[in-house]
Formats: structure tokens, C-alpha cells, sequence
């Protein structure tokens, strides 16, 4: 008992221990500890709170806190106003210069929790809150009124609250006891597909799909055939419907006008639309650009989510609650609703990334109407940005984006996911949301955001003027020594293309007149050479039965962050674009009127006799 004691009046030094992971940002911004203390519990606080109030909760010295309120007050990181309730007190609230240092603030604390609970097990962190709130409650009911620390009813609730939190997603020994008898009795080895002849994950030893349907909508060509029959390597084409997207990307760039509103009506209806045509098919489009009264505020903002595609998903299911049909499949409902989720993806991605960075990061909401005249590339950054003003250049080139993104055969996984779900019978909103739960999947969408963190990584390891240097890191990465120690190099490779990805060889062009605007010649340098190198370092190391090149995420990222588009909206734009593709592949199922997709499977679990209860 006497060692525990003195550990637990330790916690003063345990303090000044971790005072010390944010003396950075006191030296950077000339705070004190307390002062970052009360500036942070500001920004928890949408309403803001007074000094009182902020004694309450904190427990520090009250002539402290006052001069920390003052200080904060004097650097503009705080604006006063009479609070609304005593006009006696005074209200403090965070200001819009304090954002930079509260980002700061807020990366040294999840680095100190990190380094702190080192170690500790989800359960271990939910017994050290019950425990130190228990220890609180102890001393302050037997130290008596006149000693303790008496909690205000919203820091109560808050220490009650910590020692449930995560309850729901807690994992607790009896979880782990389960799932380590689900392990050991799974018997499946690696070697057990080929001796039954099973493609796993529907591909052949070489990596070549399955062949599992006919479609019309597009077509990857990786390979061609010579007179004898053999197939070798090719640059890679990319067909939309018949037409070479190089080709339809070129018709649209050379009359400088964005491409993918019309590539989304070739898509969906297999010709390429005349003036006329497109025209009335941009104007539904914006005229089916709104969401359902009350929409964002009940589904979006009421909920917010950490997760864009979570988010997406959840507000795709609600919008059947708003259909007065929404499980009628015949072809004229089906294609309104795909050109409805369509027209409204750009808004339910931004307001659930807005509603995200309002409620979870404290930061300013942003909800602006998107404008009826504008295409879904410049409407995208008008809703996303604080001014909502945008280059040509920069809607150019996410329309180019949106453009390569839209469609890629009908054997990646959401696309095929789409099929299959289609041939239950299923609506139209549950076959989309289960395409956004494919792409949500790190293995599926997402690579974009691994590449701009790879080279981030980079940055900071490796000397990036110099190519001796960056080939040390693209080894290191390559023996699962530095980055995520995944032993992947991001953005490099693809499951069919081996010579060339189209999609990169066009989104490079742009990024490249995208750099110059931008000022990021040295960046786009930087990827160059990786992309070089990389190429060289894969085939020197790995053996391999095609050849390596860049892919469309490795462009993309860089595009994106050249947007300042927020890693959180990557793969959620990604879907804005495919949900054109899913659509495509929606309507081509159910116009085939096929037989519901049903693979069959092998079952190797030998058999073994029941035994009742009491003899277990």
C-alpha cells in the first residue's frame, strides 16, 4: 500500500514530465503551461466559458487562470463578450488566430498520449481511467468540503463519462478469449487453394482476373498478341464505352472545357453525347444537384463522422427514406436514382468532411449551396473552400481527375461488388453503399493518401536533392525498414498495367502545369525521381512476371495536396468520380437480367459428431 502511495504523489513529477513534450510550442508561441491548458479546454467549448467556468474543470490556481485569460486575451488567442446568462461575468472564446497554435497543441498532445500509453492494451487504458477516477472520488469524499476539489456538474459528467468511454468499441479478455479459439480452429493454409485448384481472390497464378462476365461500359489493354499468339507487354489504354480515354481526354482539354459531366453520360448511355445533348443532360445534373429539406442538418451535422466514406455510406442509406420508390428496379427508376446519387455525392462528400472538421477538430463551418452555373470540379472546391474561390487550372485538373477515377472495368472490387449485390434484386441505395464499403477498404481505395505519407516520410529521412539518398530510402522501404514497413513502395505497380497506367501517364501532365502555378517544381521533381527510381529498385529486388510503373495514385496524391484538398476528402472524391462507374455497372446487371451471382466454394472441415451438452 506505502508503494502505491508514493506513486500516486508522484503524479506532481509525472506532470512536469509530460510538461516537457510541448516546451516546442511554449518556446514557438511564448506560452505558459497553463496558458495552453486553458486555450485547449477553450476550444473544447463551442460556447466558450468564463473564468470561473474554466476553474471548475481544470483545478488550477485561480490567480493562474486569470492571468492566463488575460495573456491569451492580449495575444488575440481569445475574445471577450459578457456572458449571456450574468453580464457580470465575462465570456471568453477562442479566436480564428489560435487555429495554427491548437493544431500544434493538439499533434503534441496525441504524441504524448502515444508515448505515455506505450504498451498499454485498450483494457488496461479503460482500468487506469476507472482507477484514477475512483482514487479522485476517494480524496475528495475523504479529505472533506473544505480540502477537495469539488468537480462543476460538467466536469463530473466528463470523469464519469472517460471511465466509459469506448465501452461500446472496448475489447475486452472474454472478446480476445473468442477470438483466439476462432484462430485456432481455422485450418486453411495458403497451400490448400492450389491443391483444389481454387483462384483465390479470383486470379490465376500470374495475377490475371477470372473471367466471371461480359461488359460493355470498359476495357484495360495491357497486352497484345503477336502472329504466333503470344502475348507481350504493351502501354497501357484505358477504353470507356470503345472510346480511348486518351482520346476523350484530349477532345475535352483541347476545347479547354471540363469533360466529366460528358464522360459520365457516355458512361451511362454508350455514345458520346452532340451539343445539344449535353447541354440539357449538365442542366439535370445541377438540377438534381440539392439534397432533401433538413438533410444535412438531421443526417450530416446531427452525427458527424471521423471517416468521409462512413459518412457517405450512412447518408447514401438515409436518402431511401426520402424516395417515394426507392425498391423500384426497372430501368426508368433505377437511372434517376443513379443520376440523383450522382448529382448529389460532391455535397454529401464536402458537408460530412465539413461537419467532420467543425465537430471533431473545432475548426469554423463552412456550408455554401453549390452554384447551378458551375461543373461538378469547380462546385467541388467553391463548397470546399473557406472563400469558395478556385484557378481554372486547379478545376481543370480535379475534373481531369474526376474524369480518370469514373471507371476501370467491371473486375475491380467495387465495381464487381456492385454487380453482385445488383443481382439480388437489391435497391439502388443499398447496392451504392455497399460499392462505398469496397472502396472504403484500404486494399481498394486509399493508395493515394499511403503515397503523399510515403513521401512525406521521405522528406524527413532523406536528403531529396540528392538520388543516392533516395534510393537508400526506397531500398530501406523495399526491406520493410522505413515508412509503414509494409515493404510496398506507394503508387508503384498495378494488378494489370505493366508498362504504362494511362490514367498516370495524363494526370502527370497536368500535375506538371499544376506545379508551376503552384510554386511545387521541387515536389513534382521529387515524385519524378522516385518514380525512376522505384522503377529500378522493384526490378532489381523483386522478382517479378511483368513490368513496374507508376499508377494513377501516385499522381493523384500529389494532385490533391496541390489542391489542399484534406486527406480525409481523398478517397471520398474517389468515389464522387466511380459512383458514375457503379452506376453504369448497376443498370448493365439489371438490364441483362442475369441470374443472381452465386459462386461456389470448397468446404474442407472434416466431419465430426454432435455431443450433448453435459458431455463437453
Amino acid at each position: 500500500m506505502g508503494s502505491a502511495l508514493d506513486m500516486g504523489l508522484r503524479s506532481v513529477i509525472l506532470r512536469k514530465l509530460a510538461e516537457a513534450g510541448f516546451s516546442e510550442i511554449r518556446e514557438n508561441y511564448g506560452l505558459k503551461m497553463v496558458e495552453i491548458d486553458v486555450l485547449y479546454y477553450l476550444s473544447t467549448c463551442p460556447q466558450g466559458d468564463t473564468p470561473t467556468g474554466i476553474y471548475q474543470y481544470l483545478h488550477l490556481n485561480k490567480g493562474h487562470i486569470s492571468q492566463a485569460v488575460d495573456g491569451l486575451w492580449r495575444k488575440e488567442y481569445l475574445q471577450a463578450q459578457p456572458d449571456p446568462e450574468d453580464r457580470r461575468s465575462i465570456h471568453y472564446r477562442v479566436t480564428a488566430k489560435a487555429v495554427p497554435v491548437l493544431e500544434d497543441i493538439r499533434c503534441a498532445r496525441q504524441r504524448l498520449a502515444q508515448t505515455m500509453f506505450r504498451g498499454l492494451s485498450p483494457e488496461a487504458l479503460h482500468q487506469y481511467r476507472t482507477i484514477t477516477y475512483t482514487i479522485y472520488r476517494n480524496l475528495t469524499e475523504g479529505c472533506g468540503a473544505d480540502s477537495a476539489l469539488e468537480l462543476s456538474p460538467g466536469a463530473e459528467q466528463e470523469a464519469r463519462r472517460s471511465t466509459m468511454e469506448n465501452k461500446y468499441s472496448q475489447i475486452t479478455p472474454y472478446i480476445q478469449n473468442l477470438s483466439s479459439i476462432s484462430r485456432q480452429n481455422n485450418k486453411i493454409v495458403p497451400e490448400m487453394y492450389q491443391k483444389y485448384s481454387v483462384k483465390r481472390g479470383l486470379r490465376d497464378e500470374n495475377g490475371n482476373g477470372v473471367v466471371t462476365g461480359l461488359t460493355e461500359i470498359s476495357e484495360i489493354v495491357s497486352k497484345v498478341k503477336d502472329e504466333q499468339g503470344n502475348a507481350h507487354p504493351c502501354e497501357g489504354q484505358l477504353y470507356y464505352r470503345g472510346v480511348n480515354v486518351r482520346e476523350l481526354v484530349s477532345g475535352f482539354l483541347k476545347d479547354d472545357r471540363f469533360g466529366f459531366e460528358e464522360t459520365v453520360y457516355l458512361l451511362l448511355f454508350s455514345r458520346l453525347p452532340n451539343d445539344g445533348e449535353l447541354e440539357m443532360f449538365r442542366n439535370t445534373i445541377n438540377d438534381y444537384r440539392t439534397l432533401p429539406p433538413s438533410f444535412v442538418r438531421d443526417m450530416i451535422l446531427k452525427a458527424p463522422s471521423r471517416d468521409g466514406m462512413n459518412s457517405l455510406s450512412r447518408s447514401v442509406l438515409a436518402l431511401y427514406s426520402y424516395d417515394d420508390n426507392p425498391d423500384d428496379i426497372s430501368q426508368e427508376n433505377v437511372l434517376r436514382q443513379c443520376l440523383q446519387l450522382i448529382s448529389m455525392f460532391p455535397l454529401l462528400a464536402v458537408y460530412g468532411y465539413q461537419a467532420y472538421n467543425h465537430y471533431h477538430l473545432n475548426r469554423t463551418l463552412y456550408i455554401r449551396n453549390p452554384a447551378p452555373e458551375l461543373s461538378t470540379a469547380e462546385n467541388i472546391l467553391r463548397m470546399l473552400r473557406k472563400n469558395g474561390k478556385f484557378t481554372h487550372l486547379e478545376a481543370k485538373v480535379l475534373d481531369l481527375a474526376l474524369v480518370l477515377h469514373a471507371e476501370h472495368g467491371g473486375g475491380n472490387n467495387s465495381s464487381f461488388t456492385t454487380h453482385v449485390v445488383s443481382s439480388s434484386g437489391t435497391d439502388t441505395y443499398s447496392a451504392i453503399a455497399a460499392a462505398l464499403g469496397s472502396l472504403k477498404g484500404p486494399r481498394h481505395g486509399g493508395a493515394n493518401i499511403k503515397v503523399v505519407q510515403m513521401l512525406d516520410d521521405l522528406r524527413k529521412h532523406a536528403n531529396i536533392h540528392d538520388e543516392g539518398s533516395i534510393r537508400d530510402y526506397l531500398v530501406k522501404v523495399l526491406d520493410k525498414e522505413a515508412f509503414d514497413r509494409s515493404g510496398l513502395i506507394y503508387g508503384m505497380g498495378h494488378a494489370v498495367y505493366s508498362i504504362s497506367d494511362p490514367r498516370a501517364d495524363i494526370l502527370k501532365s497536368c500535375a506538371r502545369d499544376l506545379s508551376a502555378e503552384k510554386g511545387c517544381q521541387e515536389d513534382f521533381a521529387m515524385y519524378e525521381t522516385v518514380a525512376r527510381l522505384a522503377t529500378e529498385i522493384i526490378a532489381e529486388k523483386r522478382k517479378i512476371y511483368k513490368g513496374v510503373s507508376p499508377n494513377v495514385d501516385f499522381y493523384s496524391g500529389m494532385v490533391y495536396r496541390m489542391l489542399k484538398l484534406p486527406e480525409e476528402l481523398f478517397t471520398p472524391i474517389f468515389a464522387v468520380s466511380r459512383v458514375a462507374g457503379w452506376s453504369a455497372h448497376r443498370i448493365e446487371e439489371l438490364q441483362n437480367n442475369g441470374k443472381i451471382i452465386r459462386p461456389a466454394y470448397i468446404n474442407v472441415k472434416p466431419k465430426k459428431p454432435y455431443i450433448p451438452l453435459a458431455d463437453r
